[in-house]
């Protein structure tokens, strides 16, 4: 299962587990995006909105691997964050999460062997100003996945965090045309010179990279490997 699987980093993520043999299950609130998805990998389309808790009670979580992928962003400064929106993303991006795994553990230890990957971000390690809600769920996200790494242990089952600095996603993109025109200033500029400056790779990442992480976290590669959040930041959090 994949989550925010529509388009984006979950899309990538989606069509690299297929091709690695998985039957994917794609959850999106876009349900066109979710089937189209879906009819492309061979895969199940669900749509549902994942921070409404109570649809979380519809989703079959009888599965082997769970990947832990959709979010938002919201940027303002925090004496104007909106606190009904610093809640959504705290209800989508970390209690959405444990919700599901709470109900995906049972099968998954049932088995002896499961896979738990939450996408997480080079902002679950730093902080970046105006992203409150963003830096503080992916924080939470880490810790949670440590605690799942801890427990499921025993079990065969296994849980990291893929953290990646910006991905050219549909998001990112429109932000990088956005502040291109607020500065006055080209796109590979804002890349370079604004979103980027802190890295020592200044380069987008592409989705098809974060799959493959999350294909190698679930590989049997990966076996030993729990616990951990795998930095793709480009040298970012290295300072």
């Amino acid at each position: 299962m994949v989550t925010g699987g529509g388009s984006g980093i979950g899309r990538a993520v989606a069509a690299r587990l297929a091709r690695a043999g998985a039957a994917v299950v794609v959850v999106d609130r876009d349900a066109a995006a979710a089937e189209e998805v879906a009819r492309a990998v061979g895969g199940t389309a669900v749509a549902a909105d994942l921070s409404d808790l109570d649809a979380l009670g519809g989703l079959d979580l009888d599965v082997d691997v769970l990947v832990n992928n959709a979010g938002f962003q919201h940027v303002a400064p925090l004496h104007e964050f909106p606190p009904e929106v610093f809640s959504m993303i705290l209800r989508l991006m970390v209690e959405t999460p444990f919700r599901l795994v709470r109900a995906a553990l049972p099968h998954m230890y049932g088995r002896g062997w499961g896979r738990v990957v939450h996408t997480s971000s080079v902002h679950g390690h730093i902080a970046s100003p105006y992203k409150s809600a963003y830096v503080t769920a992916k924080h939470a996200l880490e810790g949670l996945s440590k605690v799942i790494a801890l427990e499921g242990a025993a079990h065969g089952v296994t849980s990291n965090c893929v953290a990646p600095a910006y991905v050219r996603t549909p998001l990112v993109e429109g932000q990088i045309a956005d502040q291109a025109r607020t500065h006055g200033i080209s796109e590979d500029e804002v890349v370079e010179r604004v979103m980027l400056a802190p890295a020592a790779i200044r380069r987008l990442i592409e989705p098809a990279e974060v799959a493959d992480a999350v294909a190698w976290l679930c590989s049997p590669s990966a076996a030993s490997v729990t616990g951990t959040s795998l930095r793709m930041d480009g040298g970012w959090t290295a300072h």
